[in-house]
Parts: C-alpha cells; structure tokens; sequence
C-alpha cells in the first residue's frame, strides 16, 4: 500500500522506526483528551432568552416615562404625534407609535452611516 493509507498502518505496525511517530500521535491524544473537560468547565450556561414588551399605546408611554428616574417626569410630545393618525387608514395608536419608533430607529442609523462618511 501507498499514500494516506500507508501512513496509517506505520502507526500500528512493529516497527522500531515507526516507534517515535506512535508515541507522539498518543501523546497529542492524551493532551487532547485531558485538556477538552478543562474547557469545558469554563462555558457557562446558555442565557435565558430576553423576553421585550413593546409599549405600543400612550397610557403605556406615559407609564414607562413616570417610571424612569429623572427629569423630565412628564410625558414630552411637543407636537402630539402619538396621538396623530397618519396617511395609511385608520390603523390606530398603536401603528402610529409603531411607525414612528420605526421610523426613529432607522433615521438614526442613516445619521451614524453619514457621520462615519457612509453616506
């Protein structure tokens, strides 16, 4: 036999001169073998899957600014465009709030893309 094959039945045979490449291959498994617990010990436990409540409507806005520490301590919508309906139907508040965290959203990420000359 020749080629990979050969390789491998020099690691089984008798052969003083295959000897040397037999102990380095059990060595390098040894060391394999002992050091895989050790690292496994230092995964810790997958985490929790983070569970997000959306806050759609603007008792829940007004809600969740009352509960935030410091000022202002009064819900700030100087133009009322959470109460506002846009121009896609009579979806209702929730949409509209919606729409407009989306919105806020992807207008900011434009705005990090300019300032980093992506833009």
């Amino acid at each position: 036999l020749d080629g990979p094959r050969q390789g491998l039945l020099n690691l089984y045979d008798d052969n003083p001169q295959s000897q040397p490449k037999q102990a380095e291959t059990r060595m390098k498994l040894a060391v394999a073998l002992a050091v895989l617990p050790a690292a496994a010990a230092f995964v810790g436990p997958a985490p929790a899957a983070p569970s997000t409540v959306m806050k759609e409507s603007l008792g829940d806005l007004k809600a969740l600014q009352k509960s935030l520490p410091g000022p202002p301590n009064d819900y700030f919508d100087p133009l009322n465009l959470a109460t506002m309906t846009f121009d896609w139907g009579p979806q209702g508040e929730e949409a509209t709030i919606g729409w407009l965290r989306h919105s806020e959203i992807k207008h900011g990420r434009v705005d990090m893309a300019a300032f980093l000359g992506g833009v």
